[in-house]
């Protein structure tokens, strides 16, 4: 089973801004929210940073209202993340990262019809078992208005195997206002499923993804600050879930994002209002709105981001609640339904000397009735738990 990664690593260079212009332009606490880390970075790290990371995250049970076989209890996952950076020399730093995911529970494999004529799910057993381990390395190059990163990753699990290379380069105008961002990606999987307590049709399978994006961000005042990107996908290949009894999706997946942020600090209440917006579209008839809004408070020492996010998206062209097995393509994967979804968190961190300890909690609900499109309602939707404790270590 593939796993999503935490997607936190852009957190772990906050100490390559230091030496910024463009950063030095703002205040401090500006230049410290997560989302602008990798763009300021215009010189090596001045110290060399170790971390570990752990996160759990924990689906809820499926109601009973929509069950019909199988083991209602859904994925718990435990994700450890270690990662050193350091600097090389006066131009150049490295960076390396370590995650292992363990994930156990069952999964949705298909919807039929209960008794009373209500769509409900077959679940698979509670036996599903995987682990995944993924390393990435990263080497950067800094210059007086810029730097360029290169990332190499590779990722194992039972049934899925990729193989990842990425570039990403930005620079700063001449007045140090403005910074461009840009980056390409390429991947290479491959999918072998595993027979277990429910069967698979394939054997083995690749998908090969292409991505690009260019941004920009500007300086509005010296307490303010406003980001535009643009990003486009594609990926070919076998992407259907194998896990899934009756999914039958296109070979080819193009998508494009444009996503927004606004950052406004207030020396008062030395804290940091954080607005971000992305409108996602893809050619299976999927769009999607993500909104989100946080508060950054900083204090001597400690930091603490309380965020609430929403999330709104329109089922896929070939989406049935219960599969049309009459169609070219089809799938009834809740992923793909028309939903709405609210995400409550709370993050936080503190100094103490050369440590930093780190720490997050959030709650992710989703509904039918809270989406912006309309469709019929999958009786799948997942609502989760996902808690995360992090230590750091920075050194010369």
């Amino acid at each position: 089973m593939a796993v999503i990664s935490s997607g936190q690593n852009s957190e772990h260079s906050a100490s390559t801004i230091k030496q910024s212009p463009l950063v030095r332009t703002l205040g401090a606490a500006v230049a410290a929210l997560p989302a602008y880390h990798n763009t300021y970075a215009d010189a090596p790290p001045e110290f060399t940073e170790v971390g570990l990371r752990y996160s759990h995250y924990s689906e809820d049970n499926l109601s009973t209202d929509n069950f019909i076989a199988g083991a209602r209890g859904r994925y718990d996952i435990d994700v450890t993340q270690l990662w050193i950076e350091a600097p090389i020399g006066s131009s150049w730093s490295i960076a390396v990262d370590v995650q292992n995911d363990s994930m156990s529970g069952a999964s949705p494999w298909f919807v039929g019809t209960q008794v009373d004529g209500q769509p409900g799910v077959i679940m698979s057993g509670a036996s599903i078992y995987d682990n995944r381990v993924e390393v990435g390395a990263t080497t950067r190059y800094f210059w007086a208005d810029g730097n360029a990163g290169f990332n190499v990753t590779h990722s194992k699990e039972d049934d899925y195997e990729a193989f990842a290379l990425a570039f990403d380069v930005a620079w700063n105008s001449s007045d140090n206002s403005r910074t461009w961002s840009a980056s390409a990606s390429t991947s290479n999987d491959r999918v072998e499923p595993v027979n277990g307590n429910i069967p698979v049709f394939i054997d083995r399978e690749d998908i090969d993804t292409a991505s690009v994006y260019f941004g920009v961000s500007q300086i509005l005042s010296s307490t303010a600050i406003v980001r535009i990107g643009l990003g486009y996908t594609y990926s070919e290949g076998y992407l259907s879930d194998p896990y899934k009894l009756f999914d039958a999706r296109p070979d080819e997946h193009s998508r494009t994002a444009l996503s927004g942020g606004y950052r406004k600090f207030f020396p008062e209440a030395q804290g940091a209002l954080q607005i971000d917006y992305r409108y996602y579209s893809d050619d299976w008839g999927t769009d999607s709105h993500t909104a989100e809004v946080a508060w950054h408070q900083n204090f001597e020492r400690f930091a603490i981001t309380p965020y609430l996010r929403y999330y709104s998206q329109r089922e896929a062209d070939f989406f049935s609640v219960i599969a049309d097995l009459d169609e070219e393509f089809y799938a009834d994967d809740f992923r793909l339904s028309s939903y709405g979804a609210f995400t409550v968190g709370l993050r936080s961190s503190i100094q103490i000397g050369e440590w930093q300890v780190e720490g997050q909690l959030e709650r992710y609900e989703s509904d039918n009735d809270w989406g912006l499109y309309d469709g019929e309602a999958a009786p799948a939707l997942v609502n989760f738990w996902r808690a995360t404790i992090g230590i750091s270590w920075r050194f010369d």
